[in-house]
């Protein structure tokens, strides 16, 4: 199980977010590497970062549009933001898994986020600055 709470900025005027801190609390029973279990979550909660504000497969007519990495757009250094990460080791139990569940709760903390700061609901991801222009007017 895994909760997450995100710390955005907003830029009314361009649309954009910027995530700055991602918290991510995971129970996943006993803990036999916590410092590989922090490096996966870690990677996961940047993906999901990644695919809540940019991510997406694009197609026209002719099929799929961004084939190759130059096209399809991915988070870069600059915009990671900040990652706290709190595991729960519960050594009664068996192992749980520990790496695709921390991804889960991000876009949904992000979006958290948007609708706390301004009070509106984005309902489709990536949170794209367009989307959350089309968002604030509506």
């Amino acid at each position: 199980m895994t909760a997450a709470v995100a710390e955005i900025e907003v830029d009314k005027k361009t649309g954009e977010i910027t995530v700055k801190k991602i918290t991510l609390t995971h129970d996943c029973g006993l803990i036999v590497n916590p410092d590989g279990l922090k490096n996966q979550i870690e990677g996961n909660i940047i993906q999901g970062v990644s695919r809540a504000l940019m991510e997406e497969v694009q197609f026209d007519t002719t099929g799929q549009k961004n084939l190759d990495w130059d096209s399809y757009p991915v988070i870069r250094f600059n915009l990671v933001p900040d990652v706290e990460i709190f595991l729960i080791n519960r050594p009664e139990m068996q192992p749980l898994g520990g790496g695709e569940p921390s991804i889960v709760p991000i876009t949904a903390a992000i979006g958290n986020a948007f609708f706390d700061a301004t009070g509106v609901r984005l309902r489709r991801a990536p949170f794209t600055p367009e989307r959350v222009l089309a968002a604030l007017k509506a």
